[in-house]
């Protein structure tokens, strides 16, 4: 039965409450709401937009990264009849002023690095949305009368330098294509038990309604859970993949073929991919079973939950497709525009048709003009472009809206995009080229990591040319384009062709390429003229414009000469923004090496050593491990310490009440300070206590060196293994890799850990504090626990004395009250204060 409104989809009792709705990625932690988190949070929300006078039809600004908080301001207004203003979290701030002004917002939640200028509403820090309606009351909550036609959201569509367009949806535009879902679901549900619950990596911007339809909506139905990550890093979306046991990603062509090159990359380093491509050939047209078997390497790297990925966003390159079909995974691809909610048509997950974008949705027609031209009509197709406060029409005067896209039908019904109808070259003799189809010839040369023809005006005719990026600057690309010229016809044939000059295309926020800003520099480059900026002044994202936009980072020198920052912190942002951008994983030896811009264009070009691979032993999580840990220290550790020197411990009143997780910080003395530590600490936090040591020092226990003795070797690996497994020790390099070991202490934190670190980062050699790394600060905000700081004493003159032994009390533990940090600090600054406050336990 057709169904009112959204406002049914979310009542409190249309889910278990205790289920998880949405997992996303904070700083260091994944972040968790249960869907009784959710609508309560969300209630609050009505209920603080109720007492700032915001009623129904009033417009609400949503501009930030995807996160629970956005998903509950987003049902938040759903709930009060507010009108969303969703804002894509790159867009310019300009951009989003304008917006902001067209659309007469009048209250603004916004992440906390970005800003309006101008605008003169009132603005809520996205981040901290949960701590500020947490006071208001959640029940008994009662939403206006709304219907279908009631609008629920303006998506501004436009880019940064043209007059802001919205796309009026209503309730019923949205209803029109979830129903169809939910019918098409219902037959599924018994299915869905078995896997139950689905969870679905969301890599799309909730400021799009595709996002929204797969990362809001459909999860509601199913009862899923939506997964959001603040990354596009291939590596470590597989590792969300496999940790959060994904069973679907949803994406855009782009990441599913960084994806494919990842796998390819990592089967080439270790010597496979010849056997890979061996076994890729014979298993075409093999049974799925037998595919699956066969790849069940990858799909162990992946986690046997996942299944499927969804394509949006852009037609998704054939070959692509057929990969990940071939290794036993579902590729569905949908096709849609934002002014039809999100989707024309969509392929049936369990009747895929290769190369289509699938079947017309129930309830919408569709039909090809004269031209090739996809038209729609229907229910989901918007209310109108908002101006002005007015509603401008979608559609022409026979109620069809024009896509603008080319499409093709079979006799099955089945729809294939054939490209942008604007992006049409027509040749002098009035032939039609497809770039779509020429792209298509382009990616089957290996040394083509991605393309775009563009039609270019050349001697008074329209010709396609080539945009190219190459996966080696070494590339031969004049022999690349004759290859892909041999097979297409020859009036498709490439007779121009560019290598990009930069390491990237611009790129939207669902990573397509921005063709005005490529084709302004193509036909710069074929005129042989340079504007005053010079070609790479187009292009967004290159290392130096992504090094300015690093907080501190500013240089004296400009160009490929200017320095890369020096500070630790700095670099690791610098280094996640550029394996971000480019998609790669780059070596942190060699990026820590790295001291110019130029010296990262060539890291950037040329393949580099892989650093040490540190592992992260989850095993010592394990509860035998556990329960084996916390009896040797009864038995063993403990007996040890009240004959060698029991400590005095000063400040256990600091940790009344405190369960944990803690982030424990302590000045640096011996090798065994842990011991201490863990002697100090209560039962409740001493038990799930992980401690950070030297990664350097760890692998070479793991992994002795070249030349180390056949027996010493074995007593390294022993020492490792009672290390780790007694200690709960994780490696910390001090050099590289240190990215990683952050992340696995935020794994930890999320498990129930707390986290020991000695931010000085070696051994004291005087017996005074050196001065912490600023790498604490990074991890105090990013794991956003409280810090407890403490300080061992005595221990230092023992150990220039060189006793083992010393009577009750001679070493001292100090523990300090536990401090919160502050996000919006420096990581400096965090340290610094962090270091003082150590010092000060030595006075206490």
């Amino acid at each position: 039965m057709p169904k009112d409104s959204l406002l049914e989809y979310f009542q409190p009792d249309s889910r278990p409450p205790d289920e998880i709705a949405i997992a996303w990625r904070h700083g260091y932690r994944m972040m968790r709401w249960s869907y009784g988190d959710l609508l309560r949070t969300s209630a609050q929300f009505a209920r603080e937009l109720e007492a700032r006078g915001i009623a129904k039809g009033d417009r609400v600004l949503l501009w930030g990264e995807n996160s629970g908080q956005w998903i509950a301001a987003f049902i938040g207004c759903l709930l009060r009849g507010a009108v969303a203003v969703p804002m894509d979290a790159i867009a310019e701030k300009s951009f989003a002023s304008r917006v902001a002004q067209q659309a007469g917002v009048q209250l603004a939640v916004v992440g906390r690095d970005l800003s309006l200028p101008g605008f003169a509403g009132f603005i809520m820090d996205l981040e901290e949305l949960h701590e500020s309606v947490s006071g208001r009351p959640s029940g008994n909550f009662l939403p206006p009368r709304t219907g279908r036609s009631d609008p629920i959201e303006i998506v501004f569509t436009s880019g940064t330098t043209a007059e802001p367009r919205g796309v009026v949806l209503t309730h019923g535009n949205i209803l029109a294509n979830l129903e169809p879902l939910e019918r098409e679901i219902i037959r599924y549900r018994r299915v869905e038990r078995i896997f139950h619950p689905l969870r679905f990596l969301d890599l799309l911007p909730l400021s799009h309604v595709f996002g929204q339809l797969l990362g809001i909506f459909l999860p509601q139905i199913l009862g899923a859970t939506s997964i959001f990550l603040d990354t596009l890093n291939p590596n470590e979306i597989i590792h969300a993949i496999r940790a959060e046991r994904v069973s679907v990603l949803v994406t855009v062509p782009r990441l599913i073929e960084s994806l494919q090159n990842q796998i390819e990359r990592d089967l080439a380093a270790s010597g496979g991919i010849e056997k890979f491509k061996r076994a890729f050939r014979e298993a075409e047209g093999k049974h799925f079973l037998r595919r699956w078997w066969t790849f069940r390497k990858i799909h162990r790297r992946f986690g046997w939950k996942f299944w499927a990925m969804i394509s949006g966003g852009a037609a998704l390159p054939s070959n692509s497709e057929q990969f990940w079909n071939r290794l036993g995974y579902a590729v569905i691809q949908g096709y849609g525009l934002t002014e039809t909610t999100s989707l024309i048509s969509v392929n049936h997950p369990f009747r895929l048709g290769r190369g289509s974008i699938g079947k017309t949705l129930p309830g919408l027609e569709m039909k090809l003009s004269v031209d090739g031209e996809i038209l729609v009509r229907g229910e989901n197709v918007a209310a109108g472009y908002w101006k002005d406060a007015r509603l401008l029409p979608v559609l022409d005067s026979e109620g069809w809206f024009h896509t603008g896209d080319l499409g093709e039908k079979d006799a099955n019904g089945t729809l294939y995009f054939k490209g942008r109808l604007k992006n049409v070259i027509v040749t002098p003799e009035g032939l039609n080229i497809y770039p779509e189809d020429l792209e298509a010839e382009l990616r089957k040369e290996p040394g083509v990591r991605d393309c775009v023809v563009i039609g270019v005006d050349h001697d008074g005719n329209a010709v396609p040319c080539a945009v190219l990026l190459l996966r080696d600057s070494s590339e031969d690309a004049a022999a690349l384009m004759r290859r892909a010229n041999e097979r297409l016809a020859p009036f498709q044939q490439m007779s121009h062709w560019i290598v990009w000059p930069e390491k990237e295309f611009p790129r939207t926020s669902t990573q397509k390429p921005i063709l005005p800003r490529i084709r302004e520099v193509v036909q710069t480059e074929l005129s042989g003229a340079q504007n005053e900026s010079g070609v790479a002044a187009t292009s967004s994202g290159t290392p130096g414009e992504i090094l300015s936009k690093i907080p501190r980072g500013a240089t004296t020198l400009a160009g490929e000469a200017a320095r890369l920052p020096a500070s630790s912190i700095e670099r690791v942002e610098l280094l996640s923004a550029l394996e971000d951008r480019y998609q790669v994983d780059l070596s942190e030896t060699d990026f820590t090496a790295a001291d110019t811009v130029a010296a990262l264009e060539r890291l950037l070009d040329e393949p580099q050593a892989h650093a040490i691979k540190y592992r992260y032993p989850r095993w010592a999580q394990s509860w035998p491990v556990r329960w084996t840990r916390a009896a040797a220290f009864y038995l063993l550790q403990r007996p040890a310490m009240l004959l060698l020197a029991w400590p005095r411990v000063k400040g256990r009143e600091n940790l009344r009440g405190v369960n944990g997780p803690l982030l424990v910080i302590s000045n640096h003395v011996t090798y065994l300070d842990p011991a201490y530590i863990l002697a100090a600490l209560p039962r409740r936090l001493r038990l799930r206590l992980a401690v950070a040591m030297e990664g350097e020092r760890l692998a070479a226990m793991r992994n002795p060196p070249p030349g180390t003795g056949f027996f010493t070797g074995i007593i390294d690996r022993i020492k490792y293994l009672l290390t780790v497994a007694l200690f709960n020790v994780f490696p910390l390099p001090r050099r590289s890799g240190f990215r990683k070991s952050f992340a696995y202490a935020g794994e930890l934190v999320d498990r129930g850990s707390s986290i020991l670190v000695f931010p000085e980062g070696e051994l004291t050699s005087n017996g005074e504090i050196a001065p912490f790394r600023a790498g604490i600060g990074l991890l105090a905000t990013r794991l956003r626990l409280p810090v407890l700081p403490m300080r061992i004493d005595g221990l230092f003159e023992l150990r220039q004395a060189r006793k083992r032994l010393a009577g009750p009390g001679r070493v001292r533990v100090t523990i300090g009250a536990p401090v919160a940090c502050e996000e919006t600090l420096a990581a400096e600054e965090i340290a610094g204060e962090l270091e003082r406050r150590v010092a000060a336990l030595g006075a206490e």
